[in-house]
């Protein structure tokens, strides 16, 4: 990945001010979450290096994330996921109900990260063999050119084979030199681009029929073992797209299945990261009746899954006694000490996140890799729009998206976007057209106050986000 193209060491052996450092590089602030998770991120490394026995007894110490919306929580735990390479996955616990009622149950969640394991681990096998898999393409594109599949192959008679009737006589020595004069040709013209936009026929697998099953798809094929024959069926497309389906193929060929099932349950299960947001909304103790019947049940619930248990999926079981589990919620109504005592002390490590003040916004806009300055004057580029930004415009605009998470609903940096939107709407609307000319703007603190109405004026209802 490029953003980690720069640090020293594998992944998985960062120290925790390397790991704060890269955070530092996405989100402004909130010092104390971000070591947690970078002590965090050590001691599985750490735990690794221990003999088999000892590992066994260390597990994970769990975090729990307390604070407002829009300060970073989400962002670390996504970050923290992408620069250790881990599976991770992000679930809204509003989403799960108690067992015995409509909903998702939360082993869901561990057969969902099982799925992102098995991608993760297949796009790397995929990657070592695709030099492979171009070599085998192309000989497949020369033969397709030279030989076209047939408008029937795709439902030719399989009896037709084992009898011989398809069968063609072997070709003698000068037509086998012909041939293979003919196919370093056309790989040639393929080497050189001559033949990118010719377009052919190419016969594909045709997808499996999928069943919705609470909420989740199962493949039919799957479900009867592979004993389905696999259907295919002939695709009109140019050399280009048909170069990367073949390649996609070959690359499936060449992959071990049952290689990639056990590496993805190994880092399931001894890296795997559960993010559970908005865990404040299924706290406190329900009264019986009424909408929040299942709050305690679906605590209750995800209770095992944090303690440590077996989940059984489609690429085998996997336990989750060794997963980090980072939770995290505004907590504005309902306490932490609302949420069952056995869960509570599943999440050991309490970090608090504070509000964003007006010198963060700033930070914000001008100090991180995906600042939101640095993405709408990359759109507006696309239009021959050149958005430059002078400070003072920034102090007002930080200014201004403080007062309206003051005055209105707190939303952290999200806040900016919606600024931002109400800030450049006129520039945004007429930008654009083939005779366009090339615009050059300077926003400044004039322009900021003549666009942008006081926080109390300012309707972001219409930005809901």
């Amino acid at each position: 990945m490029s953003e980690m193209k720069n640090l020293p060491g594998r992944p998985h052996e960062l120290t925790p001010r390397e790991v704060v450092r890269e955070l530092d590089r996405y989100i402004i602030g909130q010092d104390e979450a971000k070591r947690a998770v970078a002590i965090a991120l050590r001691n599985r490394y750490r735990r690794s290096q221990l003999p088999a026995e000892m590992r066994e007894e260390i597990y994970p110490k769990n975090i729990l994330m307390i604070g407002p919306t829009g300060v970073g929580k989400t962002e670390i735990a996504r970050r923290l996921a992408k620069l250790v390479e881990a599976p991770f996955i992000k679930v809204e616990a509003t989403k799960f109900t108690e067992v015995g009622y409509v909903g998702r149950d939360v082993e869901s969640i561990i057969r969902d990260l099982a799925e992102n394991a098995v991608r993760m681990v297949k796009d790397e096998h995929t990657a070592r063999v695709k030099t492979r898999a171009q070599v085998l393409a192309e000989d497949r594109l020369v033969t397709l050119l030279l030989h076209p599949p047939k408008k029937n192959a795709a439902n030719a008679n399989p009896l037709d084979f084992i009898l011989g009737r398809n069968k063609e006589p072997e070709p003698t020595e000068e037509e086998k030199t012909e041939i293979s004069r003919k196919r370093n040709e056309v790989r040639e013209q393929l080497r050189s681009g001559a033949l990118e936009n010719h377009e052919l026929e190419i016969e594909v697998e045709e997808a499996a029929p999928q069943l919705e099953v609470g909420g989740a798809s199962i493949n039919i094929g799957d479900m009867m073992g592979g004993m389905m024959p696999k259907r295919t069926k002939l695709r009109h497309v140019k050399v280009k797209e048909a170069r990367e389906i073949l390649i996609q193929e070959e690359s499936q060929k060449l992959i071990d299945e049952d290689a990639v099932k056990e590496e993805a349950i190994r880092r399931c299960e001894q890296s795997g990261i559960v993010f559970l947001d908005e865990i404040d909304k299924i706290a406190g103790r329900s009264s019986g009746h009424g909408p929040d019947v299942s709050r305690e049940g679906v605590q209750r619930d995800i209770l095992p899954i944090v303690e440590g248990s077996t989940v059984n999926t489609k690429y085998g079981p996997v336990r989750t006694d060794f997963m980090l589990f980072i939770g995290a919620g505004a907590f504005h109504v309902a306490k932490v000490n609302d949420l069952i005592p056995e869960l509570q002390g599943r999440f050991p490590v309490h970090v608090n996140l504070k509000s964003l003040t007006q010198e963060d916004f700033v930070a914000i806009l001008t100090k991180t890799d995906n600042a939101v300055t640095r993405q709408y004057t990359a759109l507006l580029e696309v239009d021959k729009v050149h958005l430059t930004f002078d400070e003072d415009a920034l102090n007002e605009i930080a200014r201004i998206a403080m007062l309206a998470n003051e005055t209105g609903e707190d939303i952290g940096a999200r806040r900016l976007h919606a600024v931002f939107e109400e800030l450049l709407e006129d520039v945004s609307f007429n930008a654009g057209g083939d005779n366009m000319p090339d615009v050059y703007l300077t926003i400044t603190a004039d322009y900021v106050k003549e666009h942008l109405k006081t926080a109390k004026e300012m309707d972001m209802r219409r930005y809901i986000l």
